[in-house]
């Protein structure tokens, strides 16, 4: 029963953090701050939702001994886990300086360090 409801807990927290990144996707206003809203949901949404899928595979393991396949699904989530917290950030990057070298701007002033760094060559 407690193993039930860590997950449901891990489940909600996931949904929750999707939520928020939907609502940030629809209302933010440039590029940049919906960029940050849509790594946040999928970073911490997807790391929820993971350790959900491992908390459910431990516990089945746990409950039914001897049944490999859900051993399985921990180490296959656990690798996708890792892949997705290596490429998020790294696509994240790439598209926010895609989006700065064609000249797309942030819509509210703030400081260009990578304007001025290229303004001393």
């Amino acid at each position: 029963m407690i193993a039930l409801t860590i997950l449901y807990i891990l489940l909600a927290v996931s949904i929750i953090f999707n939520g928020l990144g939907v609502i940030g996707l629809h209302r933010f206003p440039d590029v940049y701050t919906r960029l940050h809203a849509a790594t946040k949901c999928t970073t911490f949404g997807t790391i929820f939702m993971t350790f959900t899928i491992i908390a459910y595979g431990g516990v089945m393991y746990y409950w039914n001994p001897g049944q490999d396949q859900y051993l399985n699904m921990v180490l296959h989530t656990l690798a996708a886990l890792v892949a997705i917290l290596v490429t998020n950030p790294t696509g994240a990057h790439a598209l926010a300086r895609a989006a700065h070298k064609i000249g797309i701007l942030p819509k509210h002033a703030v400081v260009d360090h990578l304007a001025e760094m290229e303004g001393k060559k």
